[in-house]
């Protein structure tokens, strides 16, 4: 897998976390209620502040990352997604032996703890540990209720392709576009197994939806590339070789297209 796709991975473990800061003023602000409701006001500031941690990892920014952990402990130190958010907190500063553990804590603690079995997924893959991370990534993809399965899905795919598991890796990238039509990373990489199989014109449909849905990659500019280029497409191809010089000039990609002028 290219260094690309791992950070992608990555940034889409924390995809669409945000900062609650706001509302957390507002729990916050609820003293004089008793009983359940108290405890009820205690799992939300849980909720919002596990969210804020998340959020300020994705940020990169571990001192408030770590400040609102403390607060979250306070408030129930025995709660597994405390243990994840720790996980991803010492994976941040480079801990990763720190990391792991956290990792099996929270799924010691929640067996069904999808998004945690897809982050400690995630981990492994970065270590090079692939059948772990496709045990993981599995347990992740398998659970139903996982809001994020397509997500889960497309790295289980991916971790399949570095094993070798072709048919398996196209079947779980085919899944993820099932259950999220606008899966960008997946739509590219059933473009790149149909281009790589010579079937172009399902390569072309897939990278044509993709492009639809976010802005190019480098990746998906160099498929276009070699595309338009079996198609005898030359403006198109002039193009998208144009695109990929301004917008990644200094990535592998367009460094593979300078080697296909020269051949």
């Amino acid at each position: 897998m290219l260094a690309q796709d791992m950070n992608n991975i990555i940034n889409r473990s924390l995809q669409g976390l945000m900062g609650l800061a706001g509302v957390l003023v507002l729990v916050g602000c609820v003293t004089t209620s008793s009983g359940p409701v108290k405890n009820i006001d205690k799992d939300k500031a849980l909720d919002t502040r596990i969210q804020l941690i998340l959020s300020y990892i994705r940020q990169g920014n571990r001192d408030l990352a770590r400040s609102s952990l403390s607060k979250a402990k306070a408030i129930n130190a025995e709660d597994p997604r405390i243990n994840n958010a720790t996980a991803l907190l010492y994976q941040l500063e480079g801990e990763p032996a720190r990391a792991e553990e956290e990792f099996k804590k929270a799924l010691r603690k929640d067996s069904d703890f999808a998004a945690a079995y897809n982050n400690y997924g995630v981990f492994l893959l970065s270590k090079e540990r692939y059948e772990e991370a496709l045990s993981q990534f599995q347990n992740a993809a398998d659970n139903l209720d996982y809001d994020r399965r397509d997500m889960a899905l497309t790295n289980l795919a991916y971790t399949a392709q570095r094993l070798g598991m072709q048919d398996k890796a196209k079947a779980d990238f085919e899944q993820a576009i099932r259950l999220n039509p606008r899966s960008f990373s997946a739509l590219v990489a059933l473009a790149e197994i149909e281009f790589e199989q010579r079937n172009y014109a399902n390569a072309k449909a897939y990278l044509n939806r993709a492009g639809r849905f976010n802005k190019p990659t480098a990746k998906a500019l160099w498929l276009g590339i070699r595309l338009e280029r079996v198609f005898g497409n030359q403006d198109k191809e002039a193009s998208l070789a144009l695109a990929l010089k301004n917008l990644y000039p200094y990535s592998s990609e367009y460094l593979e297209y300078k080697r296909l002028l020269d051949e």
